[in-house]
């Protein structure tokens, strides 16, 4: 068996990527355009999962002062001789992530903050034995190792570890600023936000304006938010966003990468999937995939190539801006309603893109919302019409299904408030009443959105009318409702078992065309007898089972059912 390099599944260490034997997608090109276009202070706005961290990491072994040069060989920055020269291995860095500010009150996230710092002070802990640095000097460095240090300490703390740095090596200093929003959204989710604006402004006033011993500073972060709230008087800040053609390609995977990724694991026939899945961004003018989603599928498949698509993404983080945006679409909101339903469906929608959005301002309005879903990941751009208004749309199959499933899940709640409605739809299934089945199906259908022709396959829409179904049905008390159990020569959509009474009910779903929901049903019908679906209840001493074939298209369904016993 061919040895290969291990998938750096979680791993954001470029160090450890590239001594460890992992695989490694070359995104060096990074530096030389951030040297090329020069800026003393860049914003690198991506979704989650998108290699900033790993980018951020590689940037601070490439410029940090004896660096391993080794790491970089055979990348495409060491093609660039003269930037090599003059830039690897020659600065001193100061590298933090506020990924982990993520407390759920103002204290304790001051006090995460910290402890960041005192991290990044105890790894620059060398400075203690600097010829250069003065007692008065060292008595600074100390409060930086104090873990009670004072908020003016604090909110000065990077700028004084780059003049620490500066005075000890005679030379200006690079700052890495990973995730640096995570503090704000967190603020803002557990409302402290003005706290918190306060002291992630004077942090980053302090080491960024006018500071002398700054080299140049690179930040990362999903969202940008506006100047006047965190970046106020920051004349010197250049934001690369999601629709900016700069960077482009230096962030996520390009469909040449990940084909060549795919074959050095022996996947290529995945190809398709994959794409399907996880490719669909569109930053700048380049198409990219999601890494994390790819390298998670390649690592699963590897022993398993049997296995189906999973939805990685979602396991990351939080879905809080798609819960509020899913949650502010009531019946009032009709024409949003629609939309969603059109970016379900493949179809793109319209909007105006605000990039400079406050996070007070991300749930305000469902406009905001919208741009929020874009800068997030889960909307991507497909065209702009006209200055900041774009064509939006759903990337891929999995935010698709990460989109349906939230829509379910919301629609189950409003199920659960109107108990009247799923006994009477349970007690027509239970008596035998297709019609009214149909009838109440239908209104259900209606209340949720619809899935069209135009982008999913047909199980995919099976699989979202199944989960509809299954919504209503598990708030039936005493009923036992399983979802594609084994029974008979497969696997049936739905089997019920019914409390206290000799009585089973099997339920098969289907996809129809127009015209075509009488046909789907008899099909239906036909499955559920051609596979003995009914042998799992016949086993359980259960006589009398009634056999549903259900047709959904779009809001509109056709029940047939059959009885034996």
């Amino acid at each position: 068996m061919v040895e290969r390099l291990k998938l750096p599944i979680g791993i954001e260490n470029f160090a450890e990527v590239r001594k460890s034997g992992f695989y490694f997608v070359d995104k060096t090109k990074l530096i030389e355009e951030l040297l090329t276009q020069w800026g003393q202070a860049n914003l690198f706005t991506r979704p989650r999962r998108f290699g900033k961290t790993l980018n951020m990491s590689m940037l601070r072994y490439f410029f940090e002062i004896g660096t391993d040069k080794s790491l970089f060989d055979g990348l495409y920055i060491c093609g660039n001789k003269k930037l090599c020269e003059e830039y690897m291995g020659r600065f001193p860095v100061v590298t933090i992530s506020l990924k982990g500010v993520n407390a759920t009150d103002y204290e304790n996230a001051k006090a995460q903050l910290i402890r960041v710092i005192n991290r990044e002070a105890r790894r620059l802990q060398f400075l203690e034995d600097s010829e250069r640095l003065r007692t008065s000097d060292l008595k600074q460095f100390d409060r930086l190792l104090d873990s009670s240090m004072d908020m003016a300490t604090l909110t000065d703390s990077l700028r004084e570890l780059t003049e620490l740095l500066e005075k000890h090596y005679q030379k200006k200093v690079i700052v890495l600023i990973d995730e640096y929003d995570v503090p704000l959204a967190e603020a803002n989710e557990h409302e402290y936000y003005d706290e918190m604006v306060l002291l992630i402004r004077n942090l980053f006033e302090n080491v960024l304006k006018t500071n002398d011993s700054l080299k140049f500073a690179v930040l990362t972060g999903c969202l940008r938010v506006a100047k006047d709230s965190i970046f106020t008087g920051l004349n010197n800040f250049n934001v690369y966003s999601i629709t900016d053609v700069d960077f482009d390609e230096n962030f996520g995977f390009t469909d040449a990468e990940v084909k060549e990724l795919l074959k050095y694991y022996g996947q290529e026939e995945h190809y398709e999937t994959v794409k399907e899945w996880y490719d669909g961004y569109r930053f700048g003018n380049a198409e990219v995939y999601c890494p994390w989603d790819v390298i998670s599928y390649c690592d699963r498949h590897r022993n398993n190539p049997t296995l189906p698509p999973e939805n990685y993404w979602l396991n990351t983080s939080g879905n809080d801006v798609l819960e509020h945006f899913i949650d502010s679409i009531g019946e009032q909101k009709k024409i949003t309603r629609m939309e969603l339903e059109q970016l379900v469906n493949g179809e793109s929608v319209q909007k105006e893109i605000r990039q400079n959005l406050t996070y007070r301002e991300l749930y305000e309005s469902v406009d905001n919302l919208w741009s929020t879903l874009f800068m997030t990941g889960y909307l991507t751009q497909r065209g702009e019409t006209n200055g900041n208004r774009y064509y939006l749309v759903v990337p891929n199959r999995e935010i698709r299904n990460i989109i349906t499933e939230h829509i379910l899940e919301l629609f189950k709640d409003n199920v659960e408030k109107d108990g009247q409605m799923v006994n009477e739809f349970c007690n027509a299934l239970l008596q035998g009443k297709p019609e009214k089945v149909e009838q109440i199906f239908t209104e259900y259908m209606k209340k949720t959105i619809s899935v069209r022709d135009t982008f999913v396959r047909k199980p995919t829409k099976e699989n979202f009318y199944h989960g509809i179904l299954l919504g209503i049905l598990s708030f039936k008390g005493g009923w036992m409702v399983s979802s594609n159990k084994e029974s008979g020569d497969g696997y049936s959509d739905i089997l019920i078992r019914i409390d206290d009474v000799n009585i089973g009910i099997v339920i098969e779903i289907k996809y129809a065309q127009d015209g075509k929901e009488e046909a789907e049903c008899k099909e239906a019908l036909r499955q559920i007898i051609d596979k003995h679906y009914t042998e799992a209840l016949e086993r359980d001493g259960i006589h009398k089972i009634m056999k549903y074939g259900i047709a959904c298209n779009v809001k509109r369904c056709r029940v047939m059912l059959e009885t034996i016993g």
